[in-house]
């Protein structure tokens, strides 16, 4: 279940000022660790050590592969790659150096197969959540839920209304454990109708 609240524009530079939309709640996040863990759980023969393990290398090669100039796919997650961070642009080509023209490199993902938007909207469900008293706690009419799916007739279903309401404030890091529940950072523009994806 995808819990979101709702938040409004106040940026009086944005083209979509005072107008409102959803931005997702992160209910916690989750390390290699616990990743790990989670996977030897689902019928694996393998133990939490040997995933983490196996996970672990991936990374490192996946690393290596990309600073080779290679992009790597893994089918149903993501195809990774490296993009330049440009700090400047010269005025010629001659006049282009990396040291003063180049921030960085960084790294994109874009999804693949089960984690595309398409793939993911047929098989999310949606929750509004309300910000109270600086804590996400479930919206007054808990029950109810829509699918993310457009195509779906979005009529509410009725959900089991219980929500693990956390413990931990708003204002926490995102890349933390624990049980806290954290709005995603506010980036106006990656959320608005027409966004980034």
């Amino acid at each position: 279940m995808v819990r979101y609240i709702l938040q409004q524009i106040k940026i009086t530079s944005s083209k979509a000022y005072g107008k409102w939309y959803a931005k997702n709640v992160v209910e916690e996040t989750i390390d290699l660790d616990g990743l790990s863990e989670h996977m030897s759980h689902h019928n694996s023969p393998y133990s939490k050590g040997v995933i983490k393990g196996l996970l672990t290398d991936m990374i490192q090669c996946i690393k290596e592969l990309l600073l080779q100039g290679m992009n790597v796919k893994i089918d149903d997650l993501a195809i990774f790659s490296l993009g330049i961070k440009n700090k400047l642009a010269a005025a010629t080509e001659e006049e282009f150096t990396v040291s003063k023209n180049i921030e960085g490199v960084k790294l994109k993902a874009r999804a693949t197969g089960e984690l595309m938007s398409k793939s993911l909207n047929l098989d999310a469900t949606l929750k509004k959540a309300t910000f109270v008293n600086g804590k996400i706690t479930p919206a007054t009419n808990s029950g109810e839920s829509e699918s993310a799916d457009p195509s779906a007739s979005n009529s509410p279903s009725t959900g089991s209304g219980t929500v693990d309401n956390g413990s931990g404030s708003s204002t926490g890091s995102e890349t933390g454990g624990g049980s806290g529940i954290i709005p995603t950072p506010t980036d106006p523009e990656d959320d608005q109708p027409g966004g980034g994806d």
